[in-house]
């Protein structure tokens, strides 16, 4: 595949090939840096008509997307799989995913953007009608990672989308060549203007910030920190995205085999490259032995490879590959053992075998540093207390799981855990549950993705109107009164503010 670093100044075309096979997936022009203001001001003045289309004529036109992505979903990840790598089981899940988030946001968007009625906060100030209104902002600029493509494209530009935003989508230029299809797709099922990609690396990125009125960024924590610091210098809102060391905590009264399947799937699923993924687990002795035992048997049946028949697929590239190497490589050397896999797989492509590591501990970059790679490593432990202490150990704090048979418990200890969401005998879970916000904590993210009608709002501005019910007290504390009238008002403001505490503090 074409392999660029942020760094890397893009022009003119380029060939993508499958980091699987070296198969030519396609073409890609690179956008200009200095066009994407032009096209960024394009998007802008479209977005006015889809604002006053309002939220149930935005539906409209996101449900007709909805139906083309079923329609094409076969066609999208052909080329899914070609320019990723991707095994079919890895590929599968993507279009669904986002049918999901356009179903759910159809139903929810009237609802969302509906201006909202507040309360007076005292009695003395109910002669105010008090009301919210979301505005949307005009231009948000999704900058999207490579591990998921497809998904990660479009799983915000859906509540931007549905805000009455205009939205500019620079994909990741390892992957450039879904998003394309992706807008085509916009096109062709009658959406307006209002969806553009640009393609290119660091310097579109920085267009892309420089150029937008909300940034969306999913990726690394370096590069958060980098996009962070652009959209500050225009005072411009973001939301971040970023990478995970994702614990998992086996109690002794666990479903052994449950945690084991939950564990190998939340590894491997998409070679390990999901921000979301098991990256560490946590055993109690007492079923240590049990649990890597069945890891051990659930791996082995494993099939890698690329299409169809395969549990999953290759790395992104051979840079990310020799991160995995090196995680394992610098375990094995200070004293861990590889069960299953441990060294590149041999021939055409950037495979690595699932690999599952025990004898670890966190002086190894395999338990701290995120490896986003099939490997599972495995620590024994001899209290819940110190796997809760060794999961938040760490900079890191995307989500987490707890495997126990008694639910009650696995809440307790969940609530303990430093991260953004606990899944409950499963993994990967949450990332379903789009009425619950998806937001880290720590070096994993700044603000949330989904959370019901949140989804929508965070890509709006809020504006407050208060309206009189009636004019009687307007302009009770106004300069034209007497000093004497002026005394009585704030001697009446203040018994009435007191009124409360008063009653609270007895």
């Amino acid at each position: 595949m074409t392999v660029t670093t942020p760094a890397t100044a893009l022009s003119g075309t380029d060939t993508v090939l499958s980091p699987a096979t070296g198969a030519v997936a396609g073409e890609v022009h690179w956008t200009d840096p200095s066009d994407v203001e032009a096209i960024a001001a394009g998007l802008r003045s479209a977005q006015r008509e889809w604002e006053r289309r309002g939220a149930k004529g935005r539906a409209k036109a996101m449900a007709r997307y909805a139906v083309w992505l079923g329609e094409h979903r076969d066609e999208i990840e052909r080329l899914l799989i070609a320019e990723t790598g991707k095994s079919s089981t890895d590929a599968a899940q993507e279009v669904p995913l986002l049918i999901m988030i356009l179903s759910y946001v159809i139903k929810v968007m009237d609802k969302a953007m509906a201006p909202e009625t507040r309360p007076a906060a005292l009695p003395m100030m109910a002669i105010k009608k008090i009301s919210v209104h979301y505005r949307p902002r005009p231009v948000v600029g999704v900058i999207a990672p490579w591990n998921y493509p497809v998904a990660n494209a479009l799983m915000d530009a859906i509540g931007a989308l549905a805000a009455g935003c205009a939205v500019l989508l620079k994909p990741s230029e390892q992957t450039p060549l879904t998003a394309e299809l992706l807008r085509e797709g916009w096109q062709a099922s009658g959406g307006p203007d209002v969806f553009a990609v640009v393609q290119g690396a660091r310097e579109v990125a920085e267009a892309v910030i420089d150029s937008s009125d909300y940034v969306q960024f999913t990726g690394s924590s370096g590069t958060g920190r980098k996009v962070a610091e652009r959209a500050a210098r225009r005072l411009v809102p973001y939301s971040l995205e970023l990478g995970g060391k994702d614990p998992m905590i086996v109690c002794e009264d666990a479903d052994i085999d449950l945690a084991a399947h939950a564990a190998v799937w939340g590894a491997m699923f998409n070679a390990g490259q999901t921000c979301v993924s098991v990256e560490r687990v946590y055993v109690l002795d007492a079923v240590y032995d049990k649990f890597v035992a069945a890891v051990v048997r659930d791996v082995e049946a494993l099939q890698m490879g690329t299409g169809e028949g395969k549990h999953f697929g290759a790395l992104i590239s051979d840079q990310q590959l020799a991160i995995t190497e090196r995680h394992v490589k610098e375990a094995v050397a200070a004293g861990a053992r590889a069960l299953t896999g441990g060294e590149r797989a041999p021939g055409t492509g950037s495979f690595y075998p699932p690999t599952v590591l025990v004898g670890v501990d966190h002086s190894m970059a395999c338990m701290t540093e995120e490896t986003f790679g099939p490997t599972l490593p495995i620590m024994k432990v001899a209290s819940v207390d110190e796997a809760i202490r060794l999961a938040n150990d760490s900079p890191y704090g995307l989500s987490a799981s707890v495997f126990s048979r008694d639910i009650s418990r696995a809440k307790d200890i969940a609530v303990q855990l430093d991260c953004g969401a606990v899944n409950i005998n499963d993994v990967i879970s949450n990332l379903m549950c789009t009425t619950a916000p998806m937001g880290g904590w720590k070096t994993s993210g700044i603000g949330a993705r989904f959370g019901g009608v949140d989804g929508i709002r965070k890509f709006c501005r809020q504006e407050a109107i208060v309206a009189p019910r009636t004019n009687v007290g307007a302009g009770g504390n106004y300069y034209h009164n007497s000093l004497k009238a002026l005394a009585r008002m704030n001697g009446l403001m203040t018994r009435m503010a007191l009124a409360r505490p008063r009653r609270t503090a007895k």
